[in-house]
Formats: structure tokens, C-alpha cells, sequence
């Protein structure tokens, strides 16, 4: 583990200790800073075990964090520097409000979520704070009661939104460097979202609907490729109409990426499976929303955002 890099040390609190808040704070915790989590379900386990992280690139290890508390209204310091909000964004989660009791006026907010345009409601609300919109590109998973595995990639693409690398982004990057996963800083991270974008919402909501399936299995049917490079295309007009152009030839590097990895479930999958709320809106209804209000046809999306609402409301 790499030695403290600063004195004192960085104060972070991580919002949503899944799979992914709990392998950064764990990076994080490794470059020296002081990493404390919000945590419900496994409250007792944690506070006395700590994770266990599993990781093929940097190793495996406990994480202990500093503080384990039930809610933010339970934090015993004064605001931290850093806040890793890492919760699904969720129609009926009040994101703000979790966060308010922990926001002081120097806190840097990082947002380590899925999902095109989510920044402006907290942007709204800490009108004062850097805002950090974290990507990230990582295979992960809770496998069990405080276990974590993280199988491939990691790689957090950061930048202080709306435009611009923040002080706060920078100290971010630091600690992730240190701690054994690289942050890749960019000074345009709307655009960075919307790459993310071309992914996720076409490969997230098809696998919670076929099946819930792995990524492999759509696309070695050819009208599941044929599909999903499809939608990628509609997301790639409409992230051109919106003012973020993506690179040319990204549709094939991402079909070719997903098919060298070894075969998984998204995230929307693993929630379909076990029958979790989905990030739907954030994902693919901001996307097709964003586009109907440029005038970009997308049929396939919206066809793919009605079949997710009809799904959810056979749940509800």
C-alpha cells in the first residue's frame, strides 16, 4: 500500500456501499485516506469485520473503514472533504437529502453513478461545491455478506462538472493513482457520460428484458448484435445533436470490447434477476427524452424504454 499522501489525511464518506462504493473507498483507503461508509443491510458486519475486497489487479485484502454508520444524519465529524455517492439513481430516492447532513461548504462531491444528465438536481442543490462526475468501467460484484470480487477493468474516468479538472478532481485522481486503480481525468465529462451512455443504454435494460442475460449471449445472435449496434447509433445522433460529438468508429471498439471480456451481466441484469429497482430512467428515459427534445428519431430506444416500463409496472 502506498503512504499517506496527505497530512492530515483525506476525510472521505462513502454514500452507498455496494460493490462499487465499497472497491473505491477501499482504493482510496489504500493511498492513505480516511474512508468511512453509510451502511444499513450489513451495519453489524462491517462495523465489526470490515470487506473483504477480491481483486485480480490489486489484490486481495480487508478493508476496514473508519466510521460505519446506518444514516448521514449519524455522521460524528465535521463535513468531509470527499463524499463517494455511489447509490443507484432512482426515482424514488431522494438523493439530496441523504446527502445534505454531510455536505459542509469545502466537501467535494463526487458522483460515481450511472446515467446521462444526473448532475443538474445536485448541482441545484450544492450550487457552491465542486461537483465530480466519476464513469466508471469496471467489472465488480457483491458475491456475498461484506465480499467483494472485482474481475477486469476499474478504470475511473473523472471530471469536475459541468467543464473543467477542479481542484477536488484532482486530489480525487491522486488517491486512485496511489491506491492502485489509475483515474483518467477529462476537462469535457458531460461528453465522457454520454460514451458511457452508448454502452449502457442499449446493453442494460436488453439484458434485464432477455432473460436477465449475459452480455455474450446477445451478441452472438446476429440480430442481437445487428440490435444493439442499432441503438448505439441512435444514442450516437442524439449525443451529436446534444453538442458532444463521440469519436468515430466507437460503435465497433465497443462491440469488440464487450466480446473480448468474458461473458456478464449488467448491472440492470443482476437487477432484473433479483427482481431490485432498476435505474431505467437514468439510463435510457433521460437518453430517449433528451432526443425526442432535439427532434432525433430513435425508435429502437423507444421502444426498448417502453418494454422497461411495462416491465416495471408488472412488478409494481
Amino acid at each position: 500500500m502506498a503512504s499517506t499522501l496527505y497530512h492530515p489525511p483525506t476525510r472521505a464518506l462513502v454514500l452507498g456501499a455496494g460493490a462499487i462504493g465499497t472497491l473505491y473507498g477501499h482504493v482510496i483507503a489504500r493511498a492513505g485516506a480516511e474512508v468511512s461508509v453509510v451502511s444499513r443491510s450489513e451495519y453489524e458486519l462491517i462495523s465489526k469485520d470490515g470487506y473483504q475486497v477480491k481483486s485480480l489487479h490489486i489484490g486481495d485484502s480487508n478493508f476496514k473503514p473508519k466510521h460505519v454508520i446506518r444514516d448521514t444524519k449519524e455522521w460524528p465529524e465535521a463535513a468531509p472533504d470527499l463524499l463517494l455517492v455511489c447509490m443507484k439513481v432512482l426515482d424514488n430516492l431522494d438523493q439530496v437529502e441523504l446527502m445534505r447532513p454531510v455536505v459542509g461548504i469545502k466537501t467535494k462531491i463526487i458522483l460515481i453513478q450511472n446515467g446521462i444528465d444526473i448532475e443538474p438536481p445536485i448541482q441545484a442543490a450544492f450550487p457552491d461545491n465542486e461537483i465530480i462526475s466519476a464513469l466508471a468501467f469496471v467489472q465488480v460484484s457483491r458475491v456475498a455478506p461484506g465480499i467483494v470480487e472485482h474481475f477486469s477493468y476499474g478504470e475511473l474516468t473523472i471530471g469536475t462538472y459541468p467543464k473543467g479538472i477542479g481542484e477536488g478532481c484532482r486530489l480525487f485522481g491522486q488517491l486512485l493513482e496511489h491506491g492502485g486503480i489509475p483515474g483518467k481525468l477529462t476537462d469535457d465529462v458531460v461528453n465522457a457520460r454520454w460514451q458511457k451512455c452508448l454502452w449502457n443504454a442499449p446493453f442494460n435494460p436488453t439484458s434485464a428484458l432477455a432473460g436477465p442475460t449475459k452480455t455474450h449471449t446477445i451478441l452472438n445472435e446476429p440480430v442481437g448484435e445487428a440490435l444493439i449496434r442499432d441503438m448505439m447509433q441512435e444514442v450516437f445522433d442524439t449525443a451529436a445533436a446534444a453538442g458532444h460529438p463521440l469519436p468515430d468508429g466507437i460503435i465497433d471498439q465497443y462491440v469488440q470490447a464487450t466480446k473480448d471480456v468474458r461473458p456478464y451481466k449488467t448491472s440492470m441484469a443482476l437487477d432484473a434477476q433479483y427482481k431490485r429497482p432498476m435505474e431505467t430512467e437514468a439510463i435510457l428515459g433521460n437518453t430517449v427524452r433528451i432526443a425526442k427534445r432535439l427532434g432525433v428519431v430513435t425508435p429502437k430506444l423507444d421502444t426498448l424504454y417502453a418494454l422497461m416500463k411495462i416491465l416495471e409496472a408488472d412488478r409494481a
